[in-house]
């Protein structure tokens, strides 16, 4: 537990020193339409940082699907809508580690008020997910971005290939 603590308060700090090679964002964004590179550009630097990092670990690993890579360099996109500050976004990281339960009574309900950032992240899912499409990006990149946070067993059925690309996702955001 005391690593798993030490870990997050680290990952805090380089997301707030995040820097983005300009060269290594150009590279990844060539599989996504203009519309989807703008939403990209959209998010904080610290979520491009992440976004990358998925991408880069999912293109170590091999894969070369361009609807998985483009999933995972938008998955987190609904978050640029929700504006969070660095300290809200670090209470949300330590209570899904800590307090999953009290995370999910706390994204119940109208996103206003102190609840807000709760609601922003539970949904950033389906907002991301709308935002995806609406830029252009296929069916399959629109549910594997909708289902990154969802249970493996849980949702819509996926083709065996497509459900061993969104645990490759998952895997790969929880490592980043």
């Amino acid at each position: 537990m005391i690593e798993t603590a030490r870990y997050r308060v680290g990952q805090f700090f380089r997301a707030l020193a995040a820097r983005v090679p300009e060269e290594q964002v150009e590279q990844a964004l060539r599989i996504l339409t203009p519309q989807a590179r703008s939403l990209f550009r959209r998010q904080a630097r610290p979520d491009q940082r992440h976004a990358l990092a998925v991408y880069t670990t999912l293109r170590r690993a091999g894969h070369t699907d361009t609807h998985l890579l483009a999933a995972a360099l938008l998955h987190d996109v609904g978050k640029a809508a929700a504006h969070l500050p660095a300290w809200q976004r670090a209470i949300i990281v330590l209570l899904e580690r800590w307090a999953p339960r009290l995370l999910a009574y706390l994204s119940q309900g109208q996103p206003r008020g102190w609840r807000r950032p709760y609601l922003m992240h539970a949904n950033h899912p389906q907002v991301g997910a709308r935002q995806a499409q609406d830029a252009g990006c296929s069916p399959l990149t629109v549910a594997l971005i909708r289902r990154h946070q969802e249970r493996l067993a849980s949702g819509p059925a996926f083709t065996a290939e497509q459900h061993g690309w969104l645990a490759a996702l998952q895997a790969a955001d929880n490592l980043n």
